[in-house]
């Protein structure tokens, strides 16, 4: 049999433990949820929305279905602020109103060339409203006031893969503090051939001077797939949350997306794969979690699980610990306290009789400390007799 020369995905391969029969369950039952729950909100409110979509009668057409992860451990070890991207079979942005503004590498007018190439989709042209690199992005944008204009003209903003880690230091928190807005990097240079395996070099002269960038119709695939796919922004924390999908969409296609975004999320961003998953869960922006996904180990490796004996000693231990040692070092320090001014007044008054300083009632102190471990010790009885229990 002749070797296959056919190329497969990564995400072809990836093993999924998630189950399509429940996430078609779960989908089903939280869009019957939030159809139900905005007719209800609809019909309770005192003033009709004048403003609202008449197509879209139950008012559900924008409203975001996320599928939430919960890890063992933490995902990532810092805040990143450059946003993954995973392609969807069902694009989450499909509006042809969709405004999209595409950051570059210098010179922008070959990449606004580009853009209006006769290869270039027409369709997808009118949604691109605006071609700027870094520099005029630098330049135009330093004020505060011009970066919330430049946020609110556009719906979307991509970034070229080669200056994406210099963008935040140009728009700042007007562009990331949230996750809403971040710009999305798109990889819009041209794909460098291969030869025997290896990646061969641009040659200088007359092609140093022009940009690497891709053709029209590469340019035009990679914003599609950018503007449709479901974004991925990792932080330090063990839960992460990305949309999957709109409740205006069929259950269907609901869970077609979660089952790729599972799949690819634990395969290819979960350190320890689908060891270090404790649940997946999907959800809307005022509904409970529906799990579609539970591990049956807590822990990711035996070291991680305590003994019950060690916990009851650090309890024991952290109650002891507060109480003996800082109320004899308190009063010390009162009695040092009010010992000092008195030593003062001696040195100025030369011949003059000084106050004796009043002894310590040590009898009433240790009276005090034996009362406070015997309570200690009651409650130490209490305690184990509970946990026998």
């Amino acid at each position: 049999m002749a070797p296959s020369k056919s190329v497969t995905l990564r995400s072809e391969t990836a093993v999924s433990l998630v189950d399509p029969n429940q996430s078609l369950k779960a989908s089903k039952a939280l869009l019957a949820h939030m159809k139900k729950a905005a007719k209800e909100k609809a019909a309770n409110a005192e003033k009709k929305n004048l403003l609202a979509d008449p197509e879209d009668e139950e008012g559900t057409k924008e409203t975001p279905i996320w599928l939430t992860l919960t890890t063992k451990r933490h995902i990532a070890g810092s805040r990143s602020l450059k946003p993954s991207k995973i392609v969807l079979p069902h694009p989450l942005n499909t509006d042809p109103e969709l405004g999209i503004c595409l950051i570059t590498a210098e010179p922008q007018r070959h990449y606004k060339n580009l853009v209006a190439s006769a290869d270039f989709p027409a369709a997808l042209r009118k949604r691109v409203t605006r071609v700027i690199d870094i520099a005029k992005l630098k330049a135009k944008f330093k004020t505060f006031e011009a970066q919330r204009k430049l946020f609110g003209e556009h719906d979307v903003f991509l970034g070229d893969s080669r200056i994406i880690n210099r963008i935040p230091g140009v728009l700042g928190k007007t562009f990331y503090k949230s996750t809403a807005k971040r710009p999305v990097p798109v990889e819009i240079q041209a794909r460098v051939p291969k030869v025997d395996g290896k990646r061969v070099k641009r040659g200088g002269g007359k092609d140093a001077d022009v940009p690497n960038a891709c053709s029209p119709v590469q340019l035009a695939g990679e914003i599609e797939r950018a503007v449709g796919a479901a974004l991925v922004n990792l932080s330090p924390s063990i839960n992460t949350a990305v949309r999957v999908g709109n409740a205006s969409w069929t259950a269907e296609q609901i869970a077609e997306n979660v089952d790729v975004v599972a799949k690819t999320l634990v395969e290819k961003f979960v350190p320890g794969k689908w060891k270090n998953v404790k649940s997946l869960y999907l959800k809307g922006p005022e509904t409970v979690a529906l799990p579609i996904w539970l591990t049956d180990e807590l822990w990711l490796e035996e070291k991680d699980v305590v003994p019950d004996a060690e916990v009851e000693a650090l309890a024991i231990a952290a109650a002891e610990k507060p109480n003996i040692g800082k109320k004899r070092k308190s009063l010390e320090g009162q009695a040092e306290e009010e010992a000092e001014p008195v030593a003062k007044k001696a040195k100025k008054t030369k011949g003059a009789k000084t106050d004796k300083v009043p002894e310590s009632n040590d009898a009433k102190l240790d009276k005090e400390i034996a009362e406070r471990k015997e309570a200690l010790k009651k409650q130490k009885k209490a305690a184990k007799k509970a946990l026998e229990v």
